[in-house]
């Protein structure tokens, strides 16, 4: 038995909204005890307030979750200013809570720590993990990188970091009945487990590929030997680097790609910074989109996940989506999520949140990376 439950709310006030969500929540348990949840919400409610009316009811949880740049749920679809929790019943799955502190001061060790500590309350090894961590105070890819040392390369990992309505000031994460920041925290899946996933942008590179040769993490002073600035002068002309055009990535040996969107440049260095870190030699296109495929790609990620679920039918559905996106999308925002609701016959629990980065393989056999301004679906069920 894999039971899965979503509330989601979007009063203002703390204490109704959390008591809305868990009515919601306990009224489709119909008395089942979860042993896990995921919490998504927006910057401006009382976090602890929340945290701590959710462990009066349901005392032996294992939690993560964090802040948001706009929430996805099956129950009030898209919103902003609100908060929605998803619920996991298990008989035959294992599900674990860790968390990592001082990211910014040691990705590696705090990675290294949140698995660690959810390992040692495990009887079986893991399979899957999902993460809600830091963006402002660190590198979202120095913080996978830890978490794949600390799982192996072979363990998928999926979620996304963590926002703030895009004030770029400070986030949260969440931890059972606490609240943290500069932290990773984590969610590890064992036993009888089925998942599936599905990445989609709706960009699609353009011109011949080059080689990036000069950059320090996130900043690309040069592509193909010449300043960064110059290689998207050749495409976008007197147009600036911008969130619209960003660079397709290709990882070594590898015809799929990852997104990195440029956050601004300097005229004197001719240099662009991205969002994320961008390897030292990588390949890289020129990508571009329009609206419709923007939002297309909702639909064709869900669709990816649906056609590869390795079981009967999900249990339900997991979505992270980026802030970009959503800048990019505005009023049609909403239409990320319809466009995936009617893709199944009977609808299942859903629940996700707009990110500042996400995290997933581009395909099954893949490794897991860090994507920017794209659009990732979990479909989670049980053998």
């Amino acid at each position: 038995m894999f039971h899965i439950v979503v509330g989601h709310s979007n009063d203002p006030k703390s204490e109704l909204a959390v008591e809305e969500v868990l009515q919601q929540c306990q009224t489709d348990l119909a008395e089942k005890i979860p042993q896990a949840g995921i919490l998504f919400a927006a910057i401006d409610f009382d976090h602890l307030l929340i945290l701590q009316k959710i462990y009066e009811i349901f005392p032996a949880i294992e939690l993560i979750g964090g802040t948001t740049d706009g929430e996805i749920s099956s129950v009030l679809e898209f919103q902003q200013d609100s908060i929605t929790l998803m619920l996991f019943c298990a008989d035959d799955i294992e599900i674990h809570a860790g968390i990592g502190c001082k990211a910014s001061q040691d990705p590696i060790t705090a990675a290294k720590q949140a698995i660690e500590q959810a390992k040692a309350k495990s009887t079986l090894e893991p399979q899957m993990c999902l993460t809600h961590p830091e963006s402002l105070t660190t590198s979202g890819v120095s913080i996978l990188e830890g978490l794949k040392l600390a799982l192996g390369k072979n363990i998928p990992i999926f979620g996304g970091l963590a926002a703030d309505q895009s004030r770029y000031e400070n986030t949260y994460q969440f931890f059972n009945n606490q609240v943290f920041s500069d932290s990773i925290p984590v969610l590890l899946f064992s036993g009888n487990i089925l998942f599936s996933h599905g990445v989609a942008s709706g960009w699609h590179p353009i011109g011949n590929a080059s080689q990036v040769t000069k950059v320090e993490k996130n900043i690309v002073y040069e592509i193909d030997g010449k300043p960064a600035l110059d290689f998207y002068s050749h495409f976008l002309g007197t147009l600036e680097p911008s969130m619209e055009y960003p660079l397709a990535v290709f990882p070594q040996n590898s015809e799929n790609f990852y997104m990195r969107a440029p956050i601004g440049y300097n005229q004197d260095t001719g240099s662009v910074t991205f969002f994320a870190d961008i390897p030292h030699q990588a390949m890289v296109q020129m990508a571009v989109a329009n609206g419709d495929a923007i939002l297309a790609a909702s639909k064709a990620s869900f669709m990816t996940a649906l056609n590869s679920y390795p079981g009967v039918e999900p249990s339900a559905v997991l979505f992270f989506s980026c802030v970009a996106r959503r800048q990019l999308l505005g009023t049609k925002t909403l239409q990320e999520y319809q466009n995936t609701k009617d893709c199944l016959p009977n609808p299942i629990p859903a629940c996700g949140f707009y990110s500042n980065g996400e995290i997933a393989p581009l395909n099954t056999a893949d490794e897991t990376e860090f994507h920017n301004e794209t659009f990732v679906t979990l479909m989670l069920g049980t053998k």
